[in-house]
């Protein structure tokens, strides 16, 4: 694939994924409540997702996957209700308890919460739609061009979204006081739950 076109993906890619949504902003609160290693599989199931709505864009599945509007809703709303749920043991947990991540069991539904997150998010799948055939050319595409477009999207959603999980985890340690962190939790709670409904919502 020619330089200008990955050039233009990248970019409109990265642009798309650094403007904060509901992907994002679980992702910051889950770091907020959890520390990094809590927020980091949430990122990977985000990235799992992306790959997922690029594969349907590129393969020509997502007219199919846009009729399937109850699976996806049913998606949506599960994907919704975990975060309300993570938002939850958030807002009740005591200062010392919120570090959930250590559990593999715990890492596992976190990474699904991110899959679904994607999955249920209309707009993810649009923004496929609307994107690719503006600067690359479906009808010519070679595996080998596919496979640069996913090394595009696992470096650019990584590199954001742990940036994102780091800049949050950091922040972090700057509370160190029952009092604080009881606050910080809360707001990582609120910020759950808003993602939860922006998610719900289609917002």
């Amino acid at each position: 694939m020619d330089l200008v076109s990955l050039f233009a993906f990248t970019a409109a890619y990265a642009i798309a994924v650094a403007v904060p949504g509901p992907g994002m902003a679980a992702v910051v609160a889950r770091a907020l409540g959890g520390g990094f290693a809590g927020a980091f599989p949430m990122v990977l199931g985000i990235l799992v997702g992306d790959l997922i709505f690029l594969a349907f864009a590129v393969f020509g599945l997502a007219t199919l996957a846009a009729n399937f509007g109850a699976l996806f809703t049913v998606v949506r709303f599960a994907g919704a209700a975990y975060l309300l749920y993570i938002a939850y043991k958030f807002w009740t947990a005591r200062p010392g308890q919120e570090q959930v991540a250590p559990k593999a069991e715990a890492g596992m539904r976190t990474f699904l919460a991110g899959v679904s997150l994607t999955l249920g998010n209309p707009k993810t799948i649009v923004f496929y739609l609307a994107l690719l055939p503006t600067v690359i050319r479906l009808d010519q595409m070679t595996a080998l061009g596919f496979a640069e477009l996913v090394g595009i999207v696992i470096v650019v959603l990584l590199a954001i979204g742990c940036g994102y999980a780091y800049l949050a985890a950091s922040a972090r340690d700057f509370f160190k006081s029952s009092t604080a962190l009881r606050r910080l939790n809360r707001t990582a709670a609120v910020m759950m739950a808003a993602a939860a409904g922006a998610v719900a919502f289609r917002l």
